[in-house]
């Protein structure tokens, strides 16, 4: 791993300098575009759509949003994206929503006016699938507000409306559902849940941040999508990213709301300094605009042909997977996705190993942990270049499984998992906690650099907060000297 040059240089360098350094630290990373890292970036496949996205970003890099009054462009690109978006989720132009960084900002921030809607309640709780986001819990953790999960039915992997209905009491402010949930793809059962929580008087909001700008599309493509948005009875907020499924850059989320009362719920406000005034519509104050102008400019040159192309092959790609997949021994998709998101299971291959085999043939697929009873499994995420290489996909997918079919199912060493278990990582600092990243297995460099199936193997074993102490240990570890290439 190549690491920058540490410290401010006495002399300022060259762009070209600075580039060819870029190059170098960025040569190990995955790839962005092609389709071939199955998780965390959305390719359009469209060079044309990209140039327009990053001139329209770096028009507006340093334009300030955070006073829409002293910069009115602000004003008119976010009219224009909030009412693209809610026109195509069951409001129009006069609906209420905000452009926000991203996902977990607008799910903080549709917490955040639940919670204050209601004053009352001196110990707020949100109900939530156990398939729902992290970012709920991240919300809960940020704004004090107790997370009750639910479980899914563990076939189809939907949240259950009658067991989200008993989670419901008198302290909570907020139903929550996924369409679809990330892990695996599958929209819950939206309306019956809204309808739950509208005869309750409960606010509902749906969490269609990965497929909001899918699902609507997919529809028009044939795919049977169930009611998911503003038009179904009870829905009271939604949050869709444009930097997946709208292809924009990162950066870009929408959240919309009802009605304009919970929009208010969501700003911030502050006259109780000597100061200027402050007024936020999100979590962020200075923020610039170019994630804004990105995401204008994305939908603007892709236009609902666009979208509806991109939708419909990766769709195909979906079904050819599914299909492929049917075909390898010991490989199986995890319930019946709505979207194009799929989970990958198996009882008798280890897939954690599975993942490094792909990974070292040039596809990247998302380990996920096993949680509740919900088996461990691997995550793809389909997009509109996919289709161009899910023959390759299901090749690769195939010869990773005759390799790691000899291992049987992951078996961590049990006197690690003991050991893990048991240690204080409080008393251990950076220095130390890299030291003991070896004998786990962890390398991130050398030959075996980016091989994460020991790591995987001894997480998925110990419980979720033994896993959140070392991977914010790591996480703290990664960014100091001790861990530096």
């Amino acid at each position: 791993m190549p690491s920058s040059r540490p410290g401010l240089p006495e002399i300022g360098r060259t762009t070209t300098e600075l580039l060819a350094e870029i190059a170098e630290l960025t040569a190990a990373d995955l790839p962005t575009r092609g389709g071939r890292t199955a998780a965390y970036v959305y390719d359009s496949g469209r060079p044309e759509v990209r140039e327009a996205a990053e001139q329209a970003y770096l028009a507006l890099m340093e334009t300030n949003g955070l006073d829409p009054t002293a910069f009115p462009s602000i004003v008119a690109l976010e009219r224009s994206v909030v009412g693209a978006v809610a026109s195509r989720l069951g409001g129009d132009a006069a609906t209420p929503g905000i452009f926000t960084s991203g996902g977990t900002e607008s799910i903080l921030l549709a917490v955040k006016a639940a919670r204050d809607a209601r004053p009352d309640v001196p110990e707020p709780r949100i109900v939530v699938p156990v398939t729902a986001h992290a970012a709920f819990h991240k919300a809960g953790s940020y704004l004090g507000v107790r997370v009750v999960t639910v479980p899914v039915d563990p076939k189809t992997f939907r949240a259950v409306p009658e067991a989200m209905a008993a989670a419901c009491d008198d302290s909570t402010v907020l139903v929550v559902v996924s369409a679809p949930s990330y892990a695996h793809g599958v929209v819950d059962p939206v309306a019956e849940i809204a309808a739950m929580a509208a005869d309750r008087g409960l606010p509902c909001h749906v969490d269609a941040c990965v497929g909001g700008w899918l699902l609507p599309w997919l529809s028009d493509c044939g795919a049977d999508i169930p009611a998911f948005d503003l038009t179904v009875r009870g829905v009271t907020s939604l949050s869709c990213d444009l930097h997946k499924f709208g292809y924009a850059p990162k950066g870009a989320s929408v959240l919309l709301f009802r009605d304009e009362a919970m929009r208010l719920g969501a700003y911030y406000a502050c006259a109780a300094w000597p100061g200027y005034t402050v007024v936020n519509s999100t979590v962020q104050s200075s923020k610039g605009a170019g994630p804004l102008a990105g995401a204008w400019a994305t939908m603007q040159a892709l236009g609902a042909d666009g979208y509806r192309e991109l939708s419909r092959a990766a769709l195909a790609a979906t079904r050819r997977l599914i299909d492929g997949v049917g075909a390898i021994d010991g490989l199986t998709v995890l319930g019946s996705p709505d979207a194009t998101l799929v989970a990958l299971g198996s009882d008798s291959l280890d897939l954690f190993a599975l993942a490094d085999e792909a990974r070292a043939r040039g596809f990247f697929l998302q380990p996920q942990l096993s949680l509740d009873g919900l088996p461990a499994n691997l995550h793809l995420t389909l997009t509109g270049v996919s289709e161009r290489g899910v023959t390759e996909l299901l090749a690769v997918l195939a010869e990773a499984a005759d390799a790691v079919r000899p291992l049987g199912p992951p078996q961590p060493p049990a006197e690690l998992v003991a050991l893990l278990g048991d240690l204080d990582f409080g008393s251990l600092d950076n220095a130390a906690f890299a030291a003991l990243l070896p004998a786990v297995g962890a390398e991130l460099t050398g030959p075996d650099a980016g091989r994460m199936a020991p790591v995987n193997r001894l997480l998925d074993a110990l419980p979720p907060a033994t896993r959140e102490v070392i991977v914010t240990r790591f996480l703290s570890a990664l960014y100091s000297p001790h861990l530096a290439g």
